[in-house]
């Protein structure tokens, strides 16, 4: 009986659509919470800083420290392989391949300072693009006791070298929500209404590790070279957190709990010990923002915050 020669497709989407993920609890508590803070540069300059202080440490007699929103972005991690992104059945790709795109997260209520959660996990998204996959992950997070879900995760990973499994006259997609709803992105022409600039340590990633993500990308300097770089890159979502304080200190006073919801678009890598400028733009309760590495004039991350509200002592 003759058999075919062709190689079989990286992407079967029914397989993947059908995969049924398994829920996955997990403890967090404020040891956790501060070392993140730190890992995205909180008090890196000024260790009694007004604004950040909080953040790792009960100033003033508060009974929790506060927690920064893109804390939220480790649950995914819960879920996955410890190498930042989660396996689905029916999608094969080679791992150094992969880029991560896209990040968007929903806060609905403060995050606390320490708490047991519960993962729900679903295939959001899976896109044919001819030399490459877009595969979007949604991670829902509820709080365990109560059910109260808590927040919402939705990664975008580029998986390139696994595209052409559908015809290409028709490419296979498919979303659980309407088209460009969360990932449009507006610079607006005009000079920023703020500007944050923030250098890394050169140890950075290998503190920002400790938060979940050991891809040795961030850490292995001959792994580094393989993939193209020539020395270990700060992770995506350590910028994202870079970001995101630069927000919330030029426009939220320091509270993190005024922010709803963030979007970043992954653009280029950071090396630890490059300075992230943080350029931003007031929107009514949405912050457009775009960072740069300032040493190469690069931007590295773009997208926007939206606010719960604007502080009155803004």
């Amino acid at each position: 009986m003759a058999t075919s020669s062709k190689p079989a497709a990286a992407v079967d989407p029914e397989v993947a659509l059908a995969h049924k993920f398994p829920e996955v609890s997990f403890d967090y508590d404020e040891r956790d919470v501060a070392l993140y803070a730190l890992g995205v540069g909180a008090c890196g300059d000024d260790a009694v800083d007004d604004k950040e202080l909080h953040l790792v440490y009960h100033r003033d007699g508060q009974s929790h420290i506060k927690v920064l929103p893109t804390f939220v972005s480790l649950f995914p991690n819960k879920s996955s392989n410890g190498f930042g992104f989660i396996e689905v059945p029916g999608i094969n790709f080679d791992p150094s391949l992969l880029l991560h795109g896209q990040q968007y997260i929903e806060i609905y209520r403060p995050i606390p300072s320490y708490a047991s959660v519960v993962n729900k996990v679903k295939v959001a998204g899976l896109h044919d693009k001819g030399k490459a996959t877009i595969l979007e992950i949604e991670t829902s997070t509820s709080l365990k006791e109560s059910g109260e879900i808590l927040c919402m995760n939705r990664s975008t990973i580029y998986l390139r070298g696994a595209g052409g499994f559908s015809d290409s006259s028709r490419p296979y997609t498919y979303a659980t929500y309407p088209a460009n709803q969360v990932s449009r992105i507006s610079i607006p022409n005009l000079s920023p209404s703020a500007v944050y600039d923030d250098q890394t340590k050169q140890s950075q990633a290998l503190l920002y590790r400790l938060s979940g993500d050991y891809n040795p990308l961030h850490s292995d300097p001959d792994i580094a070279q393989v993939a193209g770089f020539t020395r270990p890159i700060l992770h995506g979502l350590c910028t994202l957190g870079f970001a995101a304080r630069a927000v919330i200190k030029s426009f939220c006073n320091g509270e993190p709990a005024a922010v709803k919801s963030i979007f970043g678009r992954f653009l280029l890598h950071v090396y630890p010990g490059e300075t992230l400028s943080t350029e931003m733009w007031l929107d009514g309760h949405k912050v457009h923002y775009q960072t740069k590495v300032k040493e190469r004039n690069r931007a590295v991350l773009s997208g926007y915050v939206l606010l719960q509200h604007i502080p009155s002592s803004l």
